[in-house]
């Protein structure tokens, strides 16, 4: 039986679980493939630690170029994460004939059209169905059984660092602070959560995704991209009781030739299928013009999960290999020479209804004073909420719009944020009611 000789940079959690799942599963992945799938050797900065596993025959070294140089591999597992030194460690891997998969999103998303490029070149593989939503074959779904769809909405949760932050928020009724250390501590969260809480995580998977369901050329830098820090627990409380539930929302729209692309947080209704994605979990809705809105979730990161979209790719592989199918599938699904450039919707362009929030003096012609300024700019107000007579300085003063435009809605909050009542900067949160 033929062998595909694997070697792996990285070896911690996920770099673990790809290992523990091509060690122990040999046989059936040898069944599903026709060949043997071989991990001869794994490179990591800390080569001497115990990992649980019986590896073997597999090498562990502490040299990355024993895996990147190496004349007796075919294929490169990168686990290592990041831009540095990811990046030239995959272009050397490919421009010494091997193919690679990798589950680094970041990669992926920054210089994925310069390593697609390399790849075909020397005429490899780079795969990486482990990037977006780690277990859900989001990807495969996407290039495979919606290639005959014409796509107009891509959205989900992506981020299952914030989305059970927020969750959380909502269950317990703890503030931002005091449940992200609860996620540090439980390794849902790095010690620098930024990469999550910021958004930048769901729009380096937002960008890949897009780029499959619109044949688009990647970039990220065009995302509109908004975190989760300022949500409040004031908020999560607001929302439940107008009926909605706040999340990460990763949304790419095509209306019209124009693309609506962002990552913010939302308000959407509480019976929707998105708001009942809690915790850790990820979830991407898919609507084709034939297939109508589709759904896939389950679990987005995590040893095993993402072990099994790693090896999924191993198995492609495999059995394109086998069969002398090699390159049947462009990484983006069409062709290079079949991307375009989508031009991205502007704030005056994006329409929707709008949460408001502001903490204001509690004395009378408030309300009169920031109902003024949102009329100048042309928006009606749906609801307004205000508390009672209060002995703090600032009280809430909460309210819905009736549909406008984010340009009016960041115009009229940059003048009222000037008024001498207002004690804090105003927070507005979109409301999404036409989803799944």
């Amino acid at each position: 039986m033929e062998t595909l000789r694997i070697g792996m940079l990285g070896f911690g959690t996920v770099g673990r679980g790809v290992a523990d799942l091509l060690l122990n599963k040999q046989e059936l992945l040898a069944q599903r493939t026709g060949m043997k799938l071989r991990l001869v050797r794994i490179a990591t900065r800390t080569p001497e630690r115990d990992r649980g596993l019986r590896l073997g025959n597999t090498e562990v070294t502490g040299d990355l170029h024993r895996v990147v140089d190496a004349d007796d591999l075919d294929v490169v597992v990168e686990l290592i994460g990041g831009i540095i030194p990811a990046r030239d460690l995959v272009g050397r891997a490919m421009e010494t004939r091997k193919h690679v998969v990798t589950a680094n999103k970041a990669l992926i998303a920054e210089f994925g059209a310069e390593l697609f490029a390399m790849a075909n070149a020397h005429g490899v593989q780079l795969s990486f169905e482990a990037a977006v939503a780690g277990a859900v074959p989001v990807i495969k779904a996407l290039r495979e059984s919606m290639a005959g769809n014409r796509i107009d909405l891509i959205y989900g949760i992506l981020n299952g660092t914030c989305n059970y932050i927020l969750t959380e928020m909502r269950l317990k009724k703890l503030p931002f602070h005091q449940v992200l250390a609860d996620a540090q501590a439980k390794g849902f969260a790095e010690a620098d959560p930024s990469f999550d809480v910021d958004g930048i995580d769901a729009a380096h998977k937002l960008a890949i995704l897009s780029a499959i369901a619109f044949r688009t050329h990647l970039d990220f830098s065009r995302i509109s991209l908004e975190g989760i820090r300022h949500i409040a627990d004031v908020d999560i409380q607001w929302a439940e009781q107008m009926d909605y539930r706040i999340k990460l929302l990763a949304l790419a729209r095509l209306q019209e030739g124009l693309l609506e692309f962002a990552v913010r947080p939302v308000m959407v209704p509480r019976q929707s299928m998105v708001a009942a994605v809690e915790g850790v979990h990820n979830a991407v809705f898919v609507r084709g013009d034939f297939a109508g809105t589709t759904m896939y979730h389950g679990r987005g990161a995590g040893e095993r999960p993402t072990a099994s979209a790693v090896v999924a790719d191993l198995v492609d592989l495999a059995r394109d290999l086998r069969s002398g199918g090699k390159g049947r599938l462009p990484p983006l699904g069409v062709p290079v020479h079949h991307l375009r450039t989508l031009p991205i919707q502007n704030a005056a362009q994006r329409h929707g209804t709008f949460y408001l929030r502001l903490a204001v003096a509690d004395r009378p012609g408030v309300l009169a004073e920031v109902s003024a300024i949102l009329a100048r700019h042309g928006i009606s107000l749906d609801a307004v909420h205000q508390e009672g007579r209060s002995h703090v300085e600032a009280v809430p003063l909460i309210m819905v719009t009736h549909e406008t435009t984010e340009e009016r809605i960041a115009l009229a909050m940059g003048e009222i944020e000037t008024l001498e009542s207002v004690r804090e900067t105003p927070r507005t949160i979109r409301i999404e009611s036409g989803l799944a």
